[in-house]
């Protein structure tokens, strides 16, 4: 069954480190609300079935959102897609909007699993990356959360910071464990262009990024994660037993998604489609009956390359099986290429199936460049 993901795009605050698409206005609030509504019924049927595995509220800061709001979005969904009767239903929140009563509307409605955006159980550390909470707040959120019976939680955390000192990361990990966390998203701090942190590392005003400490805080998480019964099935996310996330293992494991909102992106198995990234051009298109989007075929290449990033990022890997049915071209490559890696042991194989060893996970992504399909 296939998922669905809602941008919301409207943020309290700039992260310095955050690059999505957002807006620290509400100005369009209610419209764009709206505007979501009508793109729902617009494209039910670009997934070919109507039977929901997962939904996802995304953002920007979807805690945003009030209870006439998701009552709004729900509506829409209801009257176009069936629900499976273990949906996963994730909202991504920040702590400073999670107050108690907020929390409970949200269980009541239907949200089954809080993604919370906690980065870091240290003020220092929210203050430099110009988040809206602090510590107390991230630790009352979670407490609120468990109060109200959302039994199953996932918090961000931020590694490899210049001033987050490997003392205070063993102290975030072993916060959340201790905390009951049951998934726990776990992000190496990097630059993007225009953003702010990126600016100020080109000042000199912020330290710059030292990735032997990053390689450090990554072991240190992974050894001590998968010590206390947390399954690293993904280089990025550690889950308890039954607790994967079913909504973003579907995007690694290629199923159909639909993106609903301004720069949401859908795959439907063939193509891949994304919405214009201006609140404004997004609202005044779909309220005329008009889809602000791009639309790419996927080739076959376009296929294997997606399918070697995404597979040897998690712990199911890749499979000759699958790469087959793309063409005999695709496995002869594959096969020849991954040779050196077999050798040096930063890939692993079990029958058909190569997956990345424990050194291999320090270069998941050079590895996955290694053996991608070039066009000549």
């Amino acid at each position: 069954m296939s998922g669905i993901y809602l941008h919301i795009p409207f943020c309290k605050k700039a992260c310095h480190y955050c690059n999505f698409h957002f807006s620290t206005s509400l100005k369009l609030k209610h419209e764009l609300i709206d505007a979501l509504c009508r793109e729902i019924g617009l494209r039910a049927d670009y997934l070919g079935e109507r039977t929901l595995s997962s939904i996802y509220f995304g953002g920007g800061t979807p805690s945003i959102l009030d209870k006439t709001d998701l009552e709004h979005i729900w509506d829409a969904l209801h009257k176009h897609f069936a629900w499976d009767k273990d949906i996963e239903i994730t909202l991504e929140a920040n702590p400073d909007d999670l107050n108690y009563n907020k929390v409970k509307m949200l269980r009541d409605m239907g949200i089954n699993r809080l993604s919370i955006g906690v980065q870091s159980f240290f003020d220092t550390d929210l203050q430099w990356m110009n988040r809206a909470h602090n510590e107390k707040e991230a630790v009352t959120a979670i407490l609120n959360a468990q109060e109200a019976g959302i039994t199953n939680l996932t918090i961000d955390l931020i590694y490899g910071s210049p001033y987050t000192t490997h003392s205070m990361w063993q102290k975030n990990i072993f916060k959340a464990m201790d905390m009951g966390i049951q998934h726990i998203s776990a992000y190496c701090l990097t630059v993007e262009e225009r953003t702010a942190l990126h600016h100020m590392i080109k000042k000199g005003s912020f330290k710059p990024l030292n990735s032997e400490s990053a390689t450090e805080q990554f072991t240190y998480l992974m050894d001590t994660l998968t010590g206390n019964g947390y399954e690293h099935y993904e280089i990025s996310n550690f889950a308890k037993p039954g607790f994967r996330a079913v909504h973003n293992t579907n995007y690694w494991q290629g199923v159909k998604y639909l993106g609903i909102g301004p720069a949401a992106h859908s795959y439907n198995g063939s193509s891949r489609s994304w919405n214009i990234a201006n609140n404004k051009k997004y609202t005044d298109a779909i309220t005329n009956g008009k889809l602000p989007q791009e639309t790419e075929i996927i080739t076959p290449a376009m296929k294997y390359n997606e399918y070697i990033m995404t597979g040897l990022r998690t712990v199911w890997g890749v499979e000759t099986a699958y790469i087959s049915n793309l063409g005999q071209s695709f496995l002869d490559d594959f096969l020849t290429n991954i040779e050196k890696h077999l050798i040096s042991g930063d890939v692993m194989h079990h029958n058909n199936q190569y997956y990345l060893s424990r050194s291999g996970k320090y270069f998941a992504d050079r590895i996955a460049m290694d053996l991608f399909w070039v066009e000549e």
